[in-house]
């Protein structure tokens, strides 16, 4: 059987983006790996009862992303199911009032989903959805 088994995200503050994910999403954390001969570090995080993980990725020799984020090719987004309508509005909410960008209202879309569209810390698009 296959499976998506993880997504990776470089970031520039490690512990910043690890702490948003941790704080917001009831996400479990891996021990800090550290590779120091390549100035590598990760962390996985994990949510309770799902295989799939996110890698967050710091090395001081990655470069930032320099356009249109949602208008270019490559990985545009990920979604992150918070069990319901009610929960997708709450973290919206939650996520305004601590300031942080919300780029989609929570709405039923196109092809059916009840998602709304955020920002992390660091810029990237999580869609919160049932």
């Amino acid at each position: 059987m296959m499976k998506v088994e993880h997504i990776a995200i470089w970031t520039h503050d490690l512990e910043k983006i690890k702490n948003f994910y941790v704080k917001y999403f009831d996400i479990k954390c891996s021990d800090m790996y550290i590779n120091a001969q390549k100035k590598f570090s990760s962390y996985f995080l994990s949510f309770e009862g799902g295989d799939t993980r996110i890698e967050l990725m710091h090395s001081p020799d990655i470069k930032a992303f320099l356009s249109d984020h949602a208008a270019s090719l490559g990985l545009t987004h990920f979604a992150i199911s918070v069990g319901d309508r009610k929960s997708v509005d709450q973290l919206t909410e939650r996520l305004r009032a601590d300031g942080y960008s919300i780029v989609g209202a929570p709405r039923i879309t196109g092809d059916g989903y009840y998602e709304s569209v955020v920002l992390d810390c660091e810029g990237n698009h999580i869609e919160l959805t049932v």
